[in-house]
């Protein structure tokens, strides 16, 4: 008799992980990149393969959980950490990656967001960031750039944006990392980074939207200026960037200075990824065209203790120290009467 289930012993593939559903995503999306490198990924894991928890919110980002063979759960609207919250509470042992976008994310589900940040849960978050809401048809996101035009905005966006690092350090994630679509060595150790991680993973990846902000990366992502454009994070190892690695950056009174990099002064910065201090590390994550690079890879990665576990802990604790052995005792115990 033939089955689809592997052997414990027997390795996992990114084909494992790929469902047998049509990917309806527009030609040249840069979500393929990412769908692509989460199977990949997804197989290198430590991880059993029923234990993998996909969920997701609504946008075009969210549509990955039809895609992935794992469990999934397809959520509603800025909902769909909530849900992997409760998921990995009640079942501590999942693996839990949740898909979102800008809008998704930043937006309505915003709140969710940014308490699953301070409560340092073990969540995977990947963050689609195509700085529009694409799969409703084009309406400015939190992430939009100033004068962008949109659906909702004819004559050019006039909102503040978000800087989704700045969010997500400022409300306390233990791990954030940006990557490029395009980028998918990058996107495999980021992920396989933001897996190993125990506590809250953000993900930020620079996704093209094809129909309503095509290229709006390509500046920084574009083959002929990514380079000078992109300071790709290594922890422990000097913060250089540009086509021969000619620039560096140091630190002036509390600001970050760009300089020509020597690599015999002493005051240029290394990257201290692992920094509990997050100053820095924020510093990084704000970063941006066209005075600055913008930052690559781990950002930050610190070690705190995660809520599902002290949530588990806290639980162990009571019962052990509990007269009550069951609900059942608890609510027959002390003053009861009976109703007539």
């Amino acid at each position: 008799m033939q089955t689809d289930v592997k052997d414990k012993n027997e390795a996992l593939t990114r084909k494992d992980f790929a469902s047998d559903q049509n990917v309806r995503w527009c030609p040249g999306c840069g979500d393929y990149m990412i769908l692509a490198n989460m199977q990949k990924t997804f197989a290198q894991m430590d991880h059993a393969k029923e234990n993998f928890l996909s969920v997701s919110g609504i946008g075009c980002s969210s549509r990955i959980t039809y895609y992935l063979d794992t469990y999934g759960i397809h959520s509603i609207h800025g909902r769909a950490i909530a849900v992997a919250t409760g998921a990995k509470l009640a079942n501590p042992k999942l693996n839990v990656w949740v898909s979102t976008g800008d809008g998704d994310c930043m937006a309505i589900g915003g709140n969710h967001f940014i308490h699953a940040c301070r409560r340092n849960i073990d969540l995977n978050i990947i963050i689609f960031n195509n700085k529009i809401y694409g799969m409703t048809k084009g309406q400015s996101s939190p992430t939009t750039p100033e004068g962008t035009k949109t659906k909702t905005a004819p004559e050019g966006n006039y909102e503040n944006t978000f800087n989704i690092g700045e969010v997500a350090i400022g409300a306390g994630a233990t791990f954030f990392a940006r990557v490029p679509d395009k980028d998918p060595k990058l996107m495999e150790e980021v992920m396989m980074e933001a897996y190993r991680h125990k506590g809250t993973s953000v993900i930020e990846v620079l996704q093209n939207c094809v129909i309503f902000t095509d290229g709006i990366h390509e500046q920084i992502t574009g083959k002929d200026t990514k380079d000078d454009n992109q300071l790709v994070l290594e922890h422990a190892k000097p913060m250089v960037y540009g086509k021969d690695q000619q620039y560096g950056l140091k630190l002036e009174g509390m600001k970050l200075k760009k300089a020509p990099y020597d690599e015999n002064d002493p005051t240029f910065l290394n990257h201290d990824a692992h920094e509990p201090d997050s100053a820095l590390q924020l510093a990084l994550a704000k970063l941006e065209l066209p005075e600055f690079p913008v930052s690559m890879g781990v950002i930050r990665k610190v070690d705190k203790p995660n809520f599902d576990k002290t949530v588990h802990d806290r639980i162990a604790t009571v019962r052990e120290h509990s007269s009550f052995e069951s609900v059942s005792d608890l609510f027959n115990s002390g003053n009861t009467w009976d109703i007539e």
